[in-house]
C-alpha cells in the first residue's frame, strides 16, 4: 500500500477500534537527537528515531555539514563532530516540510565560519522565519529572509555572536531552541523567556549531553555536548490519533505502549479527561531525559465539550486538529482559543479544519486564535453519503479526518494528504491493524 498517495479513503470503522501498538518515534526528540549528536563530541546511540520524511532532511543535513552517520541494528549511529567541527555543505540544505529542522539549524549555523542556505517545499518556504531571524540578529548574525520573511533563508558565516535575554512573543519551542543553540557559541550568557511554556525537549537534551544549565532556559557560551545514548519516545502527537478514536467510537480500546509523557507535551491527556474520556496512564517509567507511559484509552461514552484551557494549548499545539475532532462529536459548544500559532504551521489548521468540518456539516466559527464548535454527538455512527475533504498538504490534519471518518460511519475521501509521511508513515498500516477503514486512493482497502 502507498502511505504517500495525495488522497485518501476513510470509511467508517466497522468494529470497535482495538489492540495494541507502538507509534512511531517522537519527531521532536528525533531531529534533536540527531542535530545535538553531530554537535556533540563522540559517538552517539539513538535507539527508536523517527523514520519519517521531516528526519530524513535532518539526517541529509547533519551528513552535509560532515557527520557520519550509520544503522546499526535498531539504533542509529552518528559520529559526533563537536560544536566547532562542522564543515561547509556542498549547497543548500534542503529541509523538506519541517520548521524544526530549519529553524533550530538557522541557531547552529548562525555562528559558524562558513556560509549556509537552508531552503523547504512549497509549504515550508511560506512559513514566517523573522520570528527567528529577529533575535539571532540581535545576537550579531546575518540571516537574509525573502521580502515577506520567509526561506530561503542566506547565513553569512563568521559573525561574533553575543549573548542576549531574548523575550519572545509566542510560547515556541522551535524559537527557544533555535536562540538557545546560537547561544552555545556565543559570548556570556544567552537566556530564552516565553509567556507561557513550550515544549522543553531542547532544555532536557541539552542536560543529556552533558551541558550544565545556570537557569531552565539559560546556557553559557563555548558549552560542549559530550556523546550519549538517547532512546526516543513515541511521539505523543501521533499517539493522539487513535486516542480520540478509541474515545469516539464505542466499544473501543487501545493500548499505546511507550508515549512520551513530558509534561510540556501532555495537554491532550488532560483535555480527553476533562471531556469525560476514560485515558489510563499504565507503566511510568523514565527513558533518560523524557518519561513515559502506556497510554490506555477505553470508549466511555459520550465526550463532553469543554473551554479548553488556553495555558494548555502550548504543550497540545500539533494536536489541536484531532481535538478539534473530538470536539465536533462532544455534546455541547467547545471553543480553543490561545492558539494563533496554528495559522502559521504546515497549512492554517484553523482555516483548513474549520472548512472540512463545516462541509461535513458542523457548525464551527473560525477565530484568529482558535475555534468555537458547536458538537453533534448525534453523528457518530450515523452515516451518510460520501463527502470530501480537503487536507491541504497538511498531514494533522488529513489524519484527523481519517479518524473522524472512523466515528461517522461515513466515507470521506481526503485530499491533499501526501505529506502524512512527513510525521507518520506507517499510519494507514497502523489504524488498520486497529480495525480502522481506510486506504491510498486505487488501493484495495483491507478493512
Amino acid at each position: 500500500m502507498s502511505e504517500s498517495a495525495a488522497v485518501l479513503v476513510a470509511r467508517g470503522a466497522t468494529a470497535p477500534l482495538a489492540g495494541a501498538l507502538k507509534p512511531p518515534g517522537d519527531k521532536s526528540v528525533s531531529h534533536r537527537a540527531l542535530i545535538f549528536s553531530t554537535l556533540a563530541e563522540g559517538q552517539s546511540r539513538i535507539h527508536g528515531l523517527l523514520g519519517s520524511k521531516d528526519v530524513e532532511a535532518t539526517a541529509n543535513a547533519c551528513r552535509q555539514l560532515g557527520a557520519e552517520l550509520r544503522e546499526e541494528g535498531e539504533a542509529v549511529v552518528v559520529e559526533g563532530l563537536g560544536a566547532a567541527g562542522l564543515s561547509a555543505p556542498d549547497g543548500p540544505l534542503d529541509m523538506g516540510n519541517s520548521g524544526t529542522a530549519m529553524r533550530l539549524l538557522a541557531g547552529v549555523l548562525a555562528a559558524q565560519p562558513f556560509d549556509s542556505v537552508l531552503i523547504g517545499d512549497a509549504s515550508l518556504q511560506s512559513r514566517p522565519m523573522r520570528r527567528i531571524a529577529r533575535p539571532l540578529a540581535q545576537m550579531g548574525a546575518q540571516i537574509a529572509t525573502t521580502e515577506n520573511g520567509c526561506a530561503p533563508l542566506r547565513i553569512t558565516g563568521g559573525q561574533a555572536l553575543q549573548g542576549i535575554h531574548y523575550q519572545s512573543p509566542v510560547a515556541s519551542a522551535q524559537i527557544k531552541s533555535c536562540v538557545l543553540l546560537a547561544g552555545l557559541y556565543a559570548s556570556g550568557e544567552t537566556t530564552v523567556t516565553e509567556p507561557s511554556l513550550s515544549r522543553d525537549h531542547t532544555e532536557r537534551m541539552l542536560q543529556a549531553y552533558g551541558v550544565e544549565m545556570p537557569g531552565p532556559t539559560t546556557v553559557r557560551g563555548g558549552s560542549r555536548l559530550r556523546a550519549t545514548e538517547l532512546r526516543v519516545p513515541a511521539d505523543i502527537s501521533s499517539a493522539a490519533f487513535f486516542a480520540v478514536g478509541a474515545a469516539l467510537v464505542p466499544g473501543s480500546e487501545v493500548l499505546l505502549s511507550g508515549v512520551g509523557i513530558n509534561p510540556s507535551r501532555d495537554g491532550l491527556v488532560h483535555a480527553l479527561r476533562l471531556m469525560g474520556a476514560n485515558v489510563e496512564l499504565a507503566d511510568r517509567r523514565d527513558w533518560g531525559a523524557e518519561p513515559v507511559a502506556d497510554l490506555v484509552v477505553r470508549h466511555g461514552g459520550v465526550l463532553k465539550a469543554i473551554d479548553l484551557p488556553t495555558e494548555w494549548v502550548p504543550s497540545m499545539i500539533d494536536e489541536l486538529p484531532i481535538m478539534m475532532v473530538a470536539m465536533a462529536l462532544a455534546e455541547g459548544t467547545s471553543t480553543i482559543r490561545g492558539a494563533a500559532e496554528l495559522r502559521h504551521k504546515e497549512s492554517d489548521r484553523i482555516a483548513v479544519m474549520e472548512m472540512g468540518l463545516r462541509t461535513l456539516g458542523f457548525e464551527v466559527e473560525g477565530l484568529d486564535d482558535g475555534m468555537i464548535i458547536h458538537g453533534r454527538p448525534s453523528a457518530i455512527g450515523a452515516g451518510g453519503a460520501p463527502a470530501s475533504v480537503d487536507g491541504a498538504g497538511d498531514h494533522r490534519c488529513a489524519m484527523s479526518f481519517a479518524i473522524l471518518a472512523q466515528a461517522l460511519g461515513r466515507e470521506l475521501r481526503i485530499s491533499g494528504a501526501s505529506h502524512i509521511d512527513t510525521s507518520y508513515p506507517g499510519f494507514v498500516s497502523d489504524l488498520v491493524g486497529l480495525g480502522g477503514a481506510v486506504f491510498a486512493q486505487g488501493e484495495t482497502s483491507n478493512a
